[in-house]
This record gives C-alpha cells, sequence and structure tokens, in this order.
C-alpha cells in the first residue's frame, strides 16, 4: 500500500484502544465499570472486553487503528503513520472473560395479576395488554413477579426481554439479550408503513393507548421501544419491515430525549437503503407541559377524564 508497509500496519495494529488511550489520552477515560469506560468527547463510545462501540453511530471495531479512522476522521495511511510513532506498551495478561449465558427467558406466573394490576394503573389499555399476552411478548414472571416484555424476530423467536418491577422501580434486561430485537407492538396490516418509535416498552403502550382513548385505530401503526435512545433497534426493526416509510420519534421530552431524536434521524439518512425508503422522519415528543414522557402525558389525560366524569355526574 504507498506510504505503509505491510510491517507498519501490523505494528499499528498491535494498539487496542483502552491501552492506547491509557497511554497517551488517559484524560479521555471515564469509567462506567469495573470493565468498561467511555470517553469524554463520545459519552456513548464504549470499550469492554477488548472491543469498542460508538453506540449513537452503530459502529465498532477493536483496535486503535479502526478508532482513528472511524471516529478521528483519519485516512488510514495517516493513521498508521501516528501510531507507528508510539511504541506500544508489552500486552498484558487479561483473564478470559467468561462466556456468555444462552438467553433464556425467565419462568412465567400462571396468574398474571400483580403485572394486569401495574400497568393498568399506569394507564395501559386492558385491551393493548391482551393483545400483547397473546403475541407472546408480555407476561408476568413467576419469580418477584415482574413485567417482562419480550423481543421478537420476525421468526417469531425471542431474542430480548426486560424486566420491569411491579413494586418498585426495578428494571433490568435479561442477560444476554439482543437488542437489536426489542419489545415491539405490531400493527394489524403486516404493509403497515407507520411506525411510532419510543424510549421503553410502556411508553411504547401508552402511545398506543392515547390513540384508542381518542377514537383512533391504535392497530394502523406499528410501536417500537429502543430500550434507551440508540438506534439499533429501529435500524433492525427498518430492515425487517420494509413497507415502513414513515417514522415517529416519539422519546421523552428531556435533554437526552431531543438529542436521541436527532441522532435517530441521522442514523436513517445516513442508511443508503432506508434514507431511500423512509420519506418522513418527525419529531413527536410529548407536550413538556403534561410531564417528560408519553406515561406521565397518559397518566393526566387519563386524570382529566376521570375529573371531566365527576364533573358530569355532579350536574
Amino acid at each position: 500500500m504507498p506510504g505503509v508497509t505491510k510491517e507498519q500496519i501490523a505494528q499499528a495494529k498491535e494498539w487496542d484502544l483502552l491501552s492506547y488511550l491509557q497511554t497517551y489520552e488517559p484524560h479521555e477515560l471515564k469509567r462506567n465499570g469495573p470493565n468498561e469506560y467511555y470517553t469524554r468527547t463520545h459519552d456513548s463510545l464504549k470499550i469492554s472486553n477488548g472491543k469498542w462501540c460508538w453506540n449513537s453511530r452503530g459502529i465498532g471495531g477493536r483496535t486503535a487503528l479502526d478508532y482513528l479512522i472511524k471516529v478521528r476522521g483519519m485516512d488510514f495511511v495517516g493513521a498508521v503513520e501516528a501510531l507507528c510513532g508510539y511504541r506500544p506498551p508489552p500486552p498484558q495478561e487479561r483473564p478470559k472473560p467468561k462466556p456468555p449465558k444462552p438467553f433464556s427467558l425467565p419462568k412465567a406466573s400462571r396468574f398474571p395479576s400483580m403485572m394486569l394490576a401495574y400497568l393498568q394503573d399506569r394507564g395501559i389499555h386492558p385491551e393493548l395488554l391482551q393483545a400483547c399476552i397473546q403475541a407472546g411478548t408480555l407476561y408476568e414472571s413467576q419469580k418477584y413477579q415482574n413485567c417482562v416484555f419480550v423481543g421478537r424476530d420476525t421468526s417469531g423467536r425471542a431474542r430480548f426481554a426486560c424486566l420491569r418491577g411491579t413494586r418498585d422501580n426495578f428494571r433490568i434486561d435479561v442477560e444476554s439479550s439482543d437488542k437489536r430485537y426489542n419489545f415491539s407492538l405490531l400493527a394489524a396490516d403486516p404493509e403497515c408503513p407507520r411506525l411510532a418509535v419510543a424510549e421503553s416498552p410502556i411508553d411504547a403502550l401508552s402511545l398506543a393507548t392515547l390513540v384508542k382513548l381518542s377514537g383512533g385505530e391504535w392497530r394502523d401503526s406499528h410501536y417500537l421501544s429502543l430500550g434507551g435512545t440508540a438506534p439499533r433497534a429501529m435500524i433492525q426493526f427498518l430492515h425487517d419491515h420494509p413497507h415502513v416509510t414513515q417514522v415517529s420519534l416519539c422519546l421523552d421530552n428531556d435533554k437526552a430525549g431531543l438529542k436521541g431524536m436527532e441522532l435517530l434521524e441521522e442514523a436513517i439518512r445516513e442508511n443508503p437503503d432506508l434514507s431511500q425508503r423512509v420519506k418522513l422522519v418527525y419529531h413527536n415528543p410529548p407536550p413538556a407541559e403534561h410531564g417528560k414522557d408519553y406515561n406521565e402525558f397518559l397518566c393526566r389525560v387519563k386524570a382529566a377524564q376521570v375529573q371531566q366524569r365527576q364533573r358530569e355526574g355532579e350536574r
């Protein structure tokens, strides 16, 4: 290759990103757990187990060479030459990471009374809960009686699950979940062109409930939870549902949600296939005066309806 030799390329690839940053740019590193870091410049760029992933852009790699090219924007020759100007530290003996456990759904309770009571108390319409139960995307765990929201691929295989406490704020993803396949509520028509995207399963169900309460047909749209603000679940859903041409971004009305919507739209526009197909992407956070997220908005709408019925009953 013009400008660099095979030996120089091999030398540059000796640098893993964590070692490079620890040695020459330690100010860039912030610890995010016993074996995980993120960078100060890009807080969605995580480094763990010898790999790095820039979650907001959906790119990653192993080496510092990958990082300089994909994140810093350096050309290949320049990045190789830069790394060859440093002397890599001797390789450290690192314990081999334990292999991840196979993904497995928690055992289900036979009587999901806690789950149903909790979600109805959050304002979710019973019709939507029954639709999810029948689709196998929602149930109550036998242990601790948590809500279990299940994500399935197009073949119906469970690939993801997250738990939500019915008594407290406990929430966690089931180990080895694949976050590309997050919880979704599908439209009646498989060729439906509309998708609404929310941060959490409860917000996705709240969106559908608000449509129903307004007299609309909630089955006229797909609903997807991202499990946060990263784009990977949305990108996977759009690839799996090629008829979707309209995306409503319904993330929280806060700093993270507003920034997340910008990054989601950017992820669509930067994808060669999706940018041609998806014709409409609009930002649709909940009204600021009605709360931060769509479940808060739903709860206030339902409270207002109760007050209205009480006033009518007093007449």
